[in-house]
């Protein structure tokens, strides 16, 4: 049991210490932080209800002589519930937030490692990039890639290149660049002796020490001036150059790498000096050892990526915007390779995964299942208790810059309380690591534990590609909520930046106008899972049982982007070849030994499509679709014909549709006319035999 120290900040929150269970505090972190040293007495965790001031009390805490046994932690009830305009009513939320403080953290996740000896290329024009090199080649080992000359400093303290940047990847300690050479002058050789400036007669070379070829008439002069050395040649063949680095500064303009999540180690503040100066302080803090969390776990076996040579799902591929997941083939198997080092832990590659063989675990759904199960059930329990008969919402937010737009819209909803609007006391919000690693089994998973809806909080810094996914991603969810006669209860805010209140507000006001939605169901007892097609499957059971209107049997249409569906087939084209049962990664298809049938399991199908592309008759198609739980379940045969039995031993070794088939497009071929046409009617053996007696 957790110690818990709630403050109403100076009189400035309506708190009811009461209904809260506590012992009501006015000035925590000033005149009664007597209170918080003797609390750190205590064997048991304490939670401290302020975030503003969890800098003082963690320095406290370090300066006491018992050091803690327990975690201290934080958690801001002032501006997402006690500064509101609903405070009086917050109570429950309050409790609720309360609540989820004392949570066991979450199991630890393995750690990606990163090494940088301090190599930095800085990439840009010479005027710019060759002061920042001067600056940091006391503390770093620098080099310069001038992409515009520049006049070179007398001393050659650093390497200084020139040319054009054609390839750079990579990540902190591992950057690879190739960069072309295509002035005459190689500055890497060069002395800046001068004597090539001297003999110059068209001025062309001057202390950039780069010759301006449209000056330049040819006389070769500066050549000879640089025979000793070696640094110019008119007729050079190799221009390509690399090097390994493990810092990028990256000067230019148009920055080599754009995605919004750039590599760890990689930066580009473009021309404003103040960002330049902010990139070359973190320089500086990047040598050594480094980790990360290692935020994905990924699943090959039931990866939907390709099988046979033919690509089905694409979808993490297509949506990570770091580059750091591939394509791989093996043996005609596809999976997809992940760059631990590049990954930045967006997670739009578990959201969007349709099997759940790439996983989101920082933390795992498991966990944020039980979180957001507690979050409904404190809440549910305290609103019975205040007499409030409301569901609550759901706020998903980045905890980084969802955070701070959140707490600054609390506190201007404070301050200026006719200006804007602060969150609702039904709204809880609830912070991940990314607003993109959350999906449907996150969300549909918390609609069937009491909340009324999932509200997802876009802060601006999201890539466009996630705001795509996370837009097709909830239109589904609502889909299906459809399917099931449910109302749109899933929902996007979206900011243009961490400071944007003026939307969220606007929401906000909406929201607060429109009061909470009634639970679209009794709350589910079940976990959530991190196997993600078993979590929607519990998800979609317990919607199924309250749902207020059935799904019809032949099931509702989804959108294209469904992870759940069938497949149509034509019976007329398809000749139970089977290949489809081969080339399915889920086990969805199925043939049978005894009979030449094709059954499916529409549970099992994830609608990648390999089967679709691997069909040489075209006869399948998908049908993005709900069906009852209970036909989902079910093996269902798509496709049956007679079996085409040996004329020699009477076995079966075809069908009889195939069979014809082959018999038609071959039956004009020369080579099989006479007895070669009736062997074609054989099985393997007996077609051996038959052959056999022929020749002797």
């Amino acid at each position: 049991m957790s110690q818990k120290l709630v403050c109403n900040c100076n009189g400035t929150m309506p708190l009811d210490a009461k209904a809260l269970g506590v012992t009501m505090h006015t000035s925590l972190c000033r005149q009664e932080v007597g209170s918080f040293l003797k609390a750190l007495d205590g064997d048991d965790s304490l939670v401290v209800a302020c975030t503003q001031e969890g800098a003082l009390f963690n320095e406290l805490a370090a300066q006491t002589e018992k050091p803690l046994v327990a975690p201290l932690r934080f958690v801001n009830i002032r501006e997402v519930a006690g500064w509101s305009q609903e405070a009086k009513t917050s109570g429950p939320k309050i409790a609720a937030l309360l609540a989820l403080a004392e949570m066991p953290e979450a199991d630890p996740v393995p750690v990606v490692n990163y090494e940088s000896l301090g190599r930095l290329l800085i990439v840009g024009p010479g005027t710019q990039a060759l002061p920042w090199a001067e600056k940091l080649s006391d503390s770093l080992d620098v080099s310069v890639l001038c992409t515009e000359p520049s006049a070179l400093p007398i001393a050659r303290n650093f390497p200084v290149y020139t040319g054009s940047v054609t390839r750079l990847d990579g990540y902190l300690g591992h950057f690879s660049v190739d960069w072309d050479l295509q002035n005459p002058i190689d500055p890497e050789m060069c002395t800046r002796c001068g004597a090539c400036v001297d003999v110059c007669p068209e001025n062309a070379i001057d202390d950039a020490f780069q010759i301006n070829l449209d000056k330049c008439k040819s006389h070769r002069a500066c050549v000879t001036a640089c025979a000793s050395i070696g640094a110019i040649q008119f007729d050079r063949v190799e221009r390509q150059r690399n090097s390994e680095f493990d810092l990028i500064m990256d000067l230019r303009v148009d920055p080599m790498m754009r995605m919004s999540q750039t590599p760890q180690g990689y930066f580009a503040p473009g021309k404003d000096p103040f960002e330049q100066a902010l990139v070359a302080n973190q320089l500086l803090e990047l040598i050594g050892e480094f980790e990360k969390p290692k935020y994905f776990s990924y699943n090959e076996k039931v990866c939907a990526h390709g099988r046979n040579g033919k690509v089905g799902c694409n979808a993490c591929i297509d949506v990570c915007s770091t580059g750091a997941i591939t394509s791989l083939f093996k043996s005609g198997q596809g999976t997809v390779e992940v760059n631990p080092n590049l990954c930045m832990g967006c997670g739009a590659c578990s959201m969007v995964c349709p099997s759940g063989a790439m996983r989101y675990n920082y933390p795992s759904v498991e966990h944020q299942g039980k979180e957001i199960k507690l979050l409904a059930n404190v809440f549910g329990a305290e609103s019975i208790k205040a007499k409030q008969t409301v569901a609550p919402s759901l706020l998903l937010h980045s905890l980084k810059a969802g955070t701070k737009l959140i707490d600054l819209l609390g506190r201007s909803a404070h301050l200026r309380s006719k200006q804007f609007e602060g969150l609702p006391s039904f709204v809880l919000p609830y912070g991940i690591e990314h607003i993109a690693s959350t999906g449907l089994d996150l969300w549909l998973g918390a609609l069937s534990y009491g909340f009324g809806e999932v509200i997802l909080l876009l802060s601006g810094d999201e890539d466009p590609a996630y705001r795509e996914a996370l837009e097709t991603q909830s239109a589904l969810a609502n889909a299906i909520l459809k399917a099931y006669g449910f109302d749109a209860r899933i929902q996007l805010i979206q900011a243009s930046a961490a400071d944007d209140l003026a939307p969220v507000s606007l929401a906000m006001g909406k929201l607060r106008q429109r009061g909470s939605l009634p639970s679209a169901c009794t709350p589910a007892t079940f976990g959530l899972s991190n196997q993600k097609r078993e979590t929607l499957e519990a998800v979609l059971e317990h919607l199924q049982k309250q749902a207020k209107t059935p799904i019809p049997i032949e099931g509702v249409v989804l959108p294209k982007s469904s992870l759940l569906g069938g497949l149509n087939i034509n019976k007329e084209a398809c000749t139970l070849c089977m290949s489809c049962v081969g080339s399915c990664p889920e086990g969805a298809l199925l043939d049978n030994p005894e009979e030449p049938k094709l059954s499916f399991i529409e549970k099992q199908c994830v609608q990648c499509g390999i089967c679709v592309q691997t069909c040489p008759e075209q006869a399948l198609t998908l049908s993005p679709r709900l069906l009852t739980v209970e036909q989902r379940k079910q093996r269902v045969d798509l496709n049956e014909t007679q079996a085409f039995h040996c004329i020699s031993c009477g076995k079966p070794f075809g069908t009889m549709k195939m069979v014809d088939l082959m018999l038609a497009k071959l039956g004009a071929h020369g080579a099989f006319a006479g007895a070669a046409m009736e062997r074609l009617k054989m099985c393997s053996d007996c077609r051996v035999v038959d052959m056999v007696k022929k020749e002797t």
